[in-house]
């Protein structure tokens, strides 16, 4: 039996697309369920669909023949672990601690750029303000990148060179970027370029079809910040 990883929309969940990305970096055979998130119980962890795979009730969840994994970094810590021919983490000791420290950074931080950036694949949306703690996060995100970029340079176009979990992570906040036009650092955009250019994500954007869920309502753009001067 093939794992099945059950993810939610694709235009809008981007902890689906992280763990997605790495089983497909990791060259792992895997089948996929989609479940809409627009249904009762959203929000809640109370989606009947969910539930009966996933204790939590949130999406994604991975499952395999004796168990099933329901969050994001165990998913892709597992595939780094299944995988015999590609890592998902970089392979010198203190490169492999710092990949899973920024990535462990992105996986339980950045509450407001979440709240305001919400993932929107399809979406486009003019450059706006935003609230000062969404900037601090926008402002950490692209120090991150920056950093690691330049002091992994030589070894590849990826954060610490060679493609990792830390990839697949921020992913989702590359998507977030492009639709919200938040400018970037050369380096940082040329990180963000690769992350969009990369030919597994482009399937996943492919499949992230509209549906009745992108509508008024939906906490894209509902609610702008926008600072004047005094």
């Amino acid at each position: 039996m093939k794992p099945i990883l059950v993810v939610g929309n694709k235009n809008y969940s981007s902890w689906s697309l992280r763990p997605w990305l790495c089983l497909r970096w990791a060259g792992i055979v895997f089948d996929e369920r989609v479940v809409r998130l627009d249904q009762p119980g959203y929000g809640r962890g109370k989606i009947a669909e969910i539930l009966a795979v996933a204790p939590s009730g949130k999406v994604p969840a991975l499952q395999l023949p004796d168990a099933t994994l329901w969050d994001s970094l165990a998913i892709a810590e597992w595939a780094a672990e299944e995988s015999r021919s590609v890592p998902l983490w970089p392979a010198e000791r203190i490169q492999r601690g710092v990949a899973r420290a920024v990535t462990c950074e992105m996986h339980s931080g950045f509450a407001a750029m979440r709240r305001d950036l919400t993932m929107n694949i399809r979406r486009r949306v003019a450059a706006q303000d935003w609230a000062p703690e969404t900037w601090v996060d926008i402002e950490r995100v692209i120090e991150i990148w920056s950093a690691h970029r330049a002091a992994n340079a030589n070894r590849g176009s990826w954060l610490f060179g060679e493609r990792s979990i830390a990839d697949a992570f921020f992913t989702p906040v590359a998507t977030r970027f492009r639709t919200y036009s938040v400018a970037l650092p050369a380096l940082a955009q040329s990180y963000c370029d690769t992350l969009l250019d990369d030919a597994d994500f482009k399937e996943w954007e492919a499949a992230a079809v509209p549906n009745s869920w992108d509508r008024p309502g939906y906490p894209v753009i509902d609610k702008l910040y926008v600072t004047t001067s005094n």
